[in-house]
């Protein structure tokens, strides 16, 4: 059989990245390899990841030909629907951008009840990862004024709505003064300028925050550290301002801040379970669609330009039999 799908096919001698980028209408399932187990695809998403995949930037998928795609919704030979993320699928592997995909067992978590195939492939990685960092303020007994910086982005979108449900008065940070109201309608109790913690500032500063998600890196995961209260603790979950961490010890050793790495692609399966309960049961799914916007399969390449511009907010849902 064949089916249509995303093709990223990296020269391998090429004096610089050169990366080929089409939309394949014949791939044969042996293109799939036969370790794992075969899924139909209905949904993906576009990360930020995807976008750079997508758009034939290094960094991603740095050899090889893959079909891209760091997300996938699914069914199995059995009709099961289960949810596939990180593992290396889109990036060393085939992933979730084509109409079939085939995985190993262990990287499958069945689809919660109660939530959507859309919706699951809405939540993606993104949310994935916000939930992750959620559960560790949680598990560190954080209460109070929690940070959240990239707000705007698919990542901070989720995390600040899940900190609001959840109770928390969360501060979001964005450098989109036209994203105010979007994100005080995902929950946020105060909106601030990301310049007030882009800027390389004091190691120690006035104490502010009892927890942090932080997708940002650089000086404002710096900054961010330095503001939080004593015995707080930081989730650091991205890199985009910078994968550089310009502090010193000073904050954790005289406050005791705590700083938690989140990885989403090589978490346990247990914990992935327990993140994918709780999205399924504190997210509210109906604010979740007003920030999800879907396209078929062949805008992939459209959106995934968008997103790298910075010109596309929440979730992009790829609906990958349309």
């Amino acid at each position: 059989m064949t089916f249509r799908g995303w093709r990223v096919a990296v020269a391998a001698d090429a004096p610089a990245y050169t990366a080929r980028v089409e939309l394949v209408t014949d791939w044969a399932d042996d293109a799939l390899g036969d370790d794992g187990i075969l899924v139909d695809v209905d949904y993906s998403s576009i990360n930020f990841k995807d976008g750079l995949a997508l758009t034939g930037a290094p960094g991603v998928i740095r050899s090889g030909s893959l079909i891209p795609g760091i997300d996938l919704v699914g069914r199995t030979p059995t009709g099961e629907s289960v949810i596939v993320t990180g593992w290396g699928i889109g990036e060393n592997t085939n992933g979730g951008l084509a109409e079939r995909a085939r995985v190993k067992p262990e990287w499958i978590v069945p689809l919660p009840a109660g939530l959507s195939p859309q919706r699951a492939a809405a939540i993606g990685t993104a949310g994935f990862t916000a939930m992750l960092a959620v559960l560790a303020i949680e598990k560190h007994g954080a209460t109070g004024e929690v940070l959240v910086t990239g707000a705007s982005g698919g990542v901070g979108s989720l995390a600040v709505a899940l900190l609001a449900r959840l109770g928390y008065a969360v501060t979001a940070s964005t450098g989109k003064p036209d994203e105010h109201d979007y994100l005080r309608g995902l929950g946020a109790a105060t909106v601030i300028n990301r310049a007030e913690l882009s800027e390389p500032g004091r190691p120690l500063q006035t104490q502010r925050w009892a927890a942090v998600v932080d997708s940002v890196g650089g000086a404002t995961l710096a900054n961010a550290i330095a503001q939080t209260n004593y015995g707080g603790v930081v989730a650091s979950c991205g890199l985009a301002q910078s994968a550089d961490l310009p502090t010193t010890v000073m904050p954790f050793i005289l406050r005791g801040v705590t700083l938690v790495g989140i990885n989403s692609v090589f978490c346990p399966a247990p914990l992935r379970a327990e993140a994918w309960a709780r999205l399924a049961s504190d997210l509210d799914l109906e604010l979740l669609d007003s920030l999800t916007t879907t396209v078929p399969l062949a805008d992939a390449v459209e959106v995934a330009e968008r997103i790298v511009r910075g010109e596309i907010r929440g979730r992009t849902v790829v609906d990958v039999q349309n």
